[in-house]
């Protein structure tokens, strides 16, 4: 006869169509016995889902409760008990704003959405207009089963529009019930503006908004928009050149510099980037792939013919031993792996022929000049390329020119 050990032997490993045919009341029983590891309660949750014993209601409340509880159990436990509406005075009690474990504050906001409680809805809002996709999603779920419950209209009521997570919701809503959402192309705020964009499917209806739209911000993320659906170049070039070409301008960042460092993030950058940087990099095309083993070829012959005893070059990744990035390492000097710990060596960009060091390396700048490459000095890395927001250990802000060429993300 299995037993919950034989059904989720390791961690990851449970038999999800075991644990839903096992005996519901068993289940709870272990869910609720804090000794036994969290990584098999939590998926004992997951399978009374449907079938909670009322017996055990309380039981299961009390380990939501017990904030030395593992956070990914007690998760589990509010989806599943997301219709007892005896959780919502411990949910909105003031004393829950100070749950540290994470995930937690989000999920009981969540929570008090998928149990109606209205006052929860400003906080919903900036949830789901959150950068993070997890986050974001329970945002949405909480918001959601508000308006199942009380309408859009009711609950659009509890928000006002001065915020922009506020008018996010209210774009969302309007897009749900069928309404043209193109004025919010020119909504101040550019992840409400990319919102929008992101909704609209009527190309013969964003072609028309071009004249219409009041700002030229308005009239790139129109742009935007058509080229998602279209993939029409062309007519975005011809767009971008009927509005001036209007580019983001960075003092110090030369054609060079700028068109590396758009043509790998000009696209792909975070929502709250100028729509400038998007388009210039449409217009830009796709880069020509480098032959990177031969760039790396001629930086390590550059370096051996100054006798500088170049190792083998390494992946930023391998260097930092996970992730990657744009660049690779070619340490200088010593021998063996230990020899890359010192932080001599220099930094070989993926996007051009640019080359650094994390420490002055006066003869490698000269070997690797006279080879064609282009060092980046300290006051060019410095420069921080404006309203590009590009995402780096968390953050989405605008970079500097060094991280953007070197850059690398575990």
């Amino acid at each position: 006869m299995p037993t919950v050990e034989t059904l989720i032997p390791q961690a990851g490993q449970a038999d999800a169509e075991g644990l839903r045919a096992f005996d519901a009341d068993l289940l709870a029983e272990y869910v609720t016995d804090p000794a036994h590891p969290w990584w098999r309660r939590r998926p004992c949750v997951l399978a009374l889902a449907g079938r909670v014993p009322e017996h055990r209601v309380a039981g299961l409340i009390a380990r939501v409760h017990d904030p030395r509880d593992v956070a990914e159990v007690r998760i589990a436990l509010l989806d599943l008990l997301a219709d007892r509406t005896e959780l919502l005075p411990w949910l909105g009690h003031p004393d829950r704003r100070q749950e540290d474990s994470y995930g937690m504050f989000e999920a009981i906001l969540k929570a008090r959405g998928l149990l109606g409680d209205r006052s929860a809805t400003g906080e919903l809002t900036t949830l789901a207009a959150s950068p993070w996709s997890r986050t974001r999603a329970l945002g949405e779920a909480g918001l959601d089963a508000l308006v199942a419950r009380y309408g859009a209209g009711a609950v659009l009521s509890d928000v006002g529009d001065e915020r922009p997570e506020d008018r996010a919701f209210r774009v969302r809503m309007r897009h749900r019930a069928g309404a043209d959402v193109v004025d919010a192309l020119a909504d101040p705020d550019r992840a409400v503006a990319y919102l929008a964009q992101s909704l609209l499917t009527d190309p013969d209806r964003l072609r028309g908004h071009l004249d219409e739209a009041p700002t030229t911000e308005a009239k790139l993320w129109t742009a935007y928009a058509l080229h998602r659906l279209t993939g029409d170049t062309a007519e975005t070039r011809a767009i971008h050149a009927s509005l001036g070409r209007p580019r983001v301008e960075v003092a110090g960042l030369d054609e060079e510099l700028r068109t590396a460092i758009v043509q790998e993030y000009g696209q792909y950058c975070q929502e709250r980037s100028d729509p400038r940087w998007r388009i210039e990099a449409i217009c830009a095309g796709p880069p020509v792939p480098p032959d990177e083993d031969e760039r790396l070829r001629r930086a390590m012959t550059a370096l051996t013919s100054a006798g500088l005893a170049p190792r083998p070059p390494v992946s930023c990744g391998e260097y930092n031993r996970q992730g990657g990035g744009t660049y690779h390492v070619i340490g200088l000097g010593g021998n063996g792996a230990e020899a890359d710990e010192d932080g001599t060596g220099v930094l070989v960009s993926t996007l051009g022929r640019f080359v650094t060091s994390y420490e002055p390396e006066p003869a490698a700048r000269a070997a690797l000049e006279s080879a064609g490459f282009r060092w980046i000095p300290q006051e060019t890395g410095a420069i921080r390329v404006t309203d590009l927001c590009v995402y780096h250990f968390g953050d989405r802000e605008p970079l500097d020119v060094a991280t953007l060429l070197f850059y690398w993300q575990d």
